[in-house]
C-alpha cells in the first residue's frame, strides 16, 4: 500500500498578509493605518500590510507612499496606473502578497480592522476560506435589501451557502490565493471564485460601522452593473432560464393561437377584427423578450471576446517596498 501524506490545514499560520484596496480614501487612510498598526501589534505572527491604490484621484497614493516609508518593515504600497475596480486591485495585491494567509478588507473603515483576529482564529482551525456576516449593518435600506436578494441568487446558483458575499472582510489560505491567481478571466468576483476552490469554509460574525468620512464609491448603476457582472461571470444559469422562458412563451403562443381559432369559429369573423389590438400587444411582448434574450447572449459573447484577447487585468505603476523582501 502506498503511503499518502495529508496536508494538515489546522497548523497555525506564521506569516499573514493584510490586503486593502484603496480608491479616493485620503480622509480615512490615516485612521485606517493607525488602527491596522494597533491590531497587528497584538498579533503574534509576522505581518505585512499591502495598500493597493486603485488609481485614486486624491492624495491616497501620497499617503500610502508616506506610510510605507514610515513603517518600512510592515507596510507595502502598490500603485496601479488607473482605476481598474476593487476586485482587480485585490488580485494585484494577491500577486504580490507573501503570507500563508491573506486577509482583505475595505479602506472605508466600515469593516473594523479589530475583527481581523477572529478570521485568523478560523484559518488556524483549518479553514481555507473565511467569510463574514455583518450583524449590525449600517448601510441604507436599499443596499441591505439588494444585498439580500443578491446573496439569495448566488446561493441558489452556486450551491455555496454563505450568508454575506458583499462584505470584503474575508480571509483566504495561500493555496486558495494561488488557485485564484491561476484564473485569467477578466470578470472576477473574488468571494465566489475562492469558494469554488475552498474545501473547508466558514463564516464569523463581525461588526459593521457607518462610513464617517468620504463617499461610497458605488452608485446605483455601479451596483446594478456589479450584480449583473456577478451573475454572468460565475454561471450560465441565466441562459438556461432564458431557454425555459422561451419554451414557456412558445407554449403560451401556441395555446393562444388555438384559442383565437376557436373564438373565430364560434363568434365569426367580426370578433377577429376587433381583437387585433390585443394581438399587437402580445406581439410586442414577444419582441421585447427576444431583445432581452439577444442582449443576454451578447453579454456572454462579449465576455468571451474580452477573455480571448487576454489583456492584463491591471498594470502596476509602482511598488513601494522598503523591506527588500523581493
Amino acid at each position: 500500500m502506498n503511503d499518502i501524506t495529508l496536508l494538515d490545514n489546522s497548523q497555525s499560520t506564521r506569516f499573514i498578509s493584510i490586503l486593502v484596496p484603496v480608491y479616493n480614501e485620503e480622509d480615512n487612510l490615516p485612521q485606517l493605518i493607525g488602527r491596522l498598526l494597533e491590531v497587528t501589534a497584538g498579533i503574534d505572527k509576522r505581518v505585512e500590510i499591502l495598500l493597493v491604490d486603485d488609481g485614486s484621484r486624491d492624495r491616497s497614493a501620497e499617503l500610502i507612499a508616506a506610510a510605507a516609508a514610515q513603517h518600512p518593515e510592515l507596510i507595502i504600497g502598490i500603485l496601479l496606473n488607473r482605476n481598474y475596480g476593487q476586485h482587480a486591485a485585490i488580485m494585484a495585491g494577491f500577486e504580490y502578497s507573501g503570507g500563508e494567509a491573506v486577509i482583505t478588507l475595505d479602506a472605508d473603515l466600515q469593516n473594523p480592522p479589530e475583527e481581523i483576529p477572529k478570521l485568523l482564529a478560523e484559518i488556524d482551525q483549518g479553514c481555507d476560506v473565511v467569510g463574514t456576516i455583518r450583524v449590525n449593518r449600517q448601510d441604507s435600506f436599499f443596499r441591505r435589501q439588494a444585498s439580500r436578494l443578491v446573496n439569495y441568487v448566488v446561493q441558489r446558483v452556486t450551491g455555496v451557502q454563505m450568508s454575506d458575499y458583499g462584505c470584503m472582510l474575508r480571509a483566504y489560505r495561500r493555496s486558495i490565493v494561488d488557485a485564484m491567481l491561476s484564473c485569467h478571466e477578466r470578470s472576477t468576483f473574488i468571494p465566489i471564485l475562492a469558494n469554488s476552490f475552498g474545501r473547508n469554509t466558514s463564516e464569523v460574525e463581525v461588526m459593521h460601522a457607518e462610513r464617517e468620512r468620504g463617499e461610497s464609491k458605488y452608485r446605483l448603476m455601479d451596483l446594478v452593473n456589479l450584480q449583473f457582472d456577478l451573475l454572468t461571470s460565475i454561471t450560465t444559469a441565466p441562459l438556461r432560464l432564458l431557454s425555459m422562458i422561451g419554451f414557456g412563451i412558445a407554449i403560451l403562443g401556441f395555446a393562444f393561437g388555438a384559442l383565437l381559432i376557436i373564438l373565430r369559429l364560434v363568434y365569426g369573423p367580426q370578433w377577429g377584427i376587433e381583437g387585433i389590438f390585443p394581438l399587437f400587444a402580445i406581439l410586442f411582448i414577444f419582441i421585447g423578450a427576444q431583445f432581452v434574450g439577444m442582449g443576454l447572449l451578447g453579454e456572454y459573447i462579449g465576455r468571451v471576446y474580452i477573455d480571448v484577447r487576454a489583456r492584463p487585468r491591471y498594470f502596476v505603476q509602482k511598488i513601494i517596498d522598503h523591506t527588500e523582501r523581493r
